[in-house]
């Protein structure tokens, strides 16, 4: 079976068998896109039916079900989805939910997902002619459109919007790749086209303007940074970001750095340069907001000339705040600084602490270490490592990182490297050391971010819902930018039904919004590395219904001294799962208290199923005294 949806829906089975019914036709496509995945009966019925089903909706479901089976010839079997092992296209009926099973590759939407992954990072190994040429074979399956002849419900629309992001992402490397192989005359053309559909793409744009410059037409480029900064201005408020600013410059000094440095066209020579220079840094993902000024602090500690050894930054901040996107987004901003290698590693791995010696190993195949000469020992690993960091300018960007041990065991001794943190938690490290406190948004700039990835249209007359919104997610990006993709997802949905939504939200089971998900994950996983008795009092303390949280009514609740109590408040604090508030006047006391949403969060993920009405006798009492 294939079934193609990058452009009109299309269904083969020995024949042409795609459905013609609309409603039978979007419960196919939710199954493909989720193949070998169960879809829960909840999911295809607002899909189909939003918030509105028939009377008969079970009886209406089943027999889309049915008629699906019958019109492509599949299998129908019920039980659990684990339990089938043909590899023939069949349809699984479960108790709360349907999987279709389909071959590897029998959806074309997969086989361009596994094409663009393969060409990232053939290309970021360097492999450029050969990554040019699987990123364009992938982009070859696209017809038009995802779905263009079928009008989605909300849960496709998400997977639309989706695929749409990837093409676009593995459009831009595929330009990347050609202009790194000298075709910018080639190319001229074809960014001509975007640049003018998407006028505040700044990826598209900056492409355009460096293949114009290399092509002899800088007048040109110089006018399509003038048309970006006006339509820029004018659609979203804003002036371009720092990399196209940059860029400008460059073009108007002729600066070196922006000629082909590679020669011919099959992408040998360059292979050969960046395999030795490699880049692993993420893409930068989603727009930044509201961070100009910690990222400016970041720029400015990397960029700075030391004979004291590497410049090392540590971005931390709660759960949801953007310490990582922030780190990456700097890390591309400075790459020119550090030629020789971006190194980017997870320190953590689904819910644990990753290896150093295992981090070292990598880092060292991606500087073209064969596996064969990588030392047996963290000792000997470090060693090799430190040495070659000593005589080069290298970024290394380590995400997610759980304790001082991982930044101590991976940082170079001496040499002009520079090193990226994003924390879970405070770190004090020896030396010169640049911390940067990533706090939640103001409501300006909550407002600003919403306004740049929704557009001005999508919010305005909700004011008051989308001031809610921003209050709701007490400044955190991650909340934003999920609400944010929500609603992209859902074009007929107002601001105020998903600020209802999220209010209905009891954190009890699954939860109704996909908005808080990203907060759920980031507070789980910082739980996930911290002692089993610091985890217990976090739970405990968050069943504390007070704005702030004294270290005599913490020792109350948890039967400890006030003075363990105060250090217990700062491990939290240090996690970034409370706030610390300093008083202006000094010697006043600190001030602990949680953000709301991840009060609410740590009451979710409570162990103990403590209800937030049933506090320990001894903390009743403590309120008491306070009150």
């Amino acid at each position: 079976m294939e079934i193609s949806i990058l452009g009109p829906l299309e269904v083969r089975r020995h024949r042409l068998v795609t459905p013609s019914a609309p409603k039978l036709r979007r419960v196919l496509c939710l199954l493909a896109t989720h193949a070998n995945n169960m879809v829960s009966t909840e999911k295809l019925i607002e899909e189909l039916w939003e918030e509105d089903p028939p009377a008969s909706v079970t009886t209406t479901l089943q027999t889309y079900l049915y008629q699906l089976r019958k019109l492509l010839g599949l299998r129908a079997s019920n039980g659990p989805a684990h339990g089938h092992k043909s590899s023939e296209p069949a349809l699984l009926t479960a108790s709360n939910g349907y999987t279709l099973f389909l071959p590897p590759d029998a959806l074309d939407a997969t086989r361009f997902e596994r094409l663009a992954v393969l060409g990232q990072g053939r290309l970021r190994a360097g492999e450029v002619g050969e990554a040019a040429e699987i990123l364009r074979e992938a982009l070859n399956l696209w017809r038009g459109p995802v779905l263009v002849d079928l009008a989605p419900g909300p849960v496709l629309q998400t997977e639309v919007l989706r695929l749409e992001e990837i093409r676009k992402n593995t459009l831009e490397d595929r330009i990347d790749a050609d202009l790194q192989l000298g075709r910018h005359h080639e190319l001229l053309g074809e960014l001509t086209g975007l640049a003018a559909r998407e006028l505040t793409h700044e990826g598209f744009q900056a492409k355009l303007m460096l293949a114009l410059y290399r092509a002899g037409r800088r007048s040109d480029a110089l006018r399509v940074y003038q048309q970006v900064r006006k339509a820029l201005a004018t659609e979203l408020g804003v002036e371009p970001s720092s990399t196209l600013w940059r860029l400008h410059q460059g073009i108007l000094t002729s600066d070196r750095m922006l000629d082909l440095r590679t020669a011919g066209g099959n992408g040998k020579s360059r292979s050969t340069d960046a395999a030795q220079r490699p880049c692993q840094l993420p893409p930068t993902g989603r727009i930044l907001v509201g961070r100009e000024t910690e990222l400016a602090a970041m720029l400015h500690a990397l960029s700075a000339t030391s004979n004291d050894g590497p410049a090392v930054v540590v971005a931390t901040g709660p759960p949801g705040s953007g310490t990582s996107a922030l780190c990456i987004r700097a890390g591309h901003e400075v790459r020119e600084r550090y030629p020789d290698a971006q190194l980017y590693a997870s320190m953590l791995d689904n819910g644990a602490p990753v290896d150093a010696g295992e981090v070292l190993a990598g880092f060292l195949r991606a500087l073209g270490v064969p596996d064969r000469r990588i030392p047996p020992t963290f000792d000997a690993r470090r060693v090799m490592f430190g040495a070659w960091a000593a005589e080069h300018q290298a970024l290394i960007v380590l995400d997610d990182v759980v304790d001082v041990q991982q930044v101590t065991y991976l940082l170079p001794t001496s040499g002009a490297c520079g090193v990226l943190v994003a924390s879970r938690r405070r770190l004090f490290l020896p030396g010169s050391v640049t911390v940067v406190d990533v706090p939640p948004l103001s409501a300006e700039d909550g407002l600003r971010l919403l306004t740049e990835v929704l557009g001005a249209d999508r919010i305005s007359g909700s004011s008051t819902a989308v001031h809610e919104l921003v209050m709701l997610s007490d400044g955190l990006p991650a909340i934003l930018h999920a609400a944010a993709s929500r609603l992209a997802g859902r074009p007929h949905w107002t601001v105020s039904r998903l600020v209802a939504q999220m209010r209905r939200a009891d954190f009890d089971g699954d939860m109704p919004s996909e908005a808080w998900s990203p907060l759920v994950s980031g507070v789980r996983r910082t739980c996930g590395v911290m002692a089993k008795d610091l985890r217990d009092a976090f739970h405990r303390l968050c069943a504390i219904p007070a704005p702030y949280l004294p270290p005599v009514l913490v020792g109350a609740a948890l039967g400890m001294s006030e003075e363990w109590a105060g250090f217990l408040l700062q491990e939290l604090a240090n996690l970034q799962l409370l706030r610390m508030e300093c008083g202006a006047i000094p010697r006043t006391p600190v001030r602990y208290r949680f953000l709301p949403a991840i009060r609410e969060i740590g009451l979710h993920l409570q162990s103990s199923g403590e209800e937030r009405s049933q506090l320990p006798a001894p903390l009743v009492s403590a309120q008491a005294r306070l009150d």
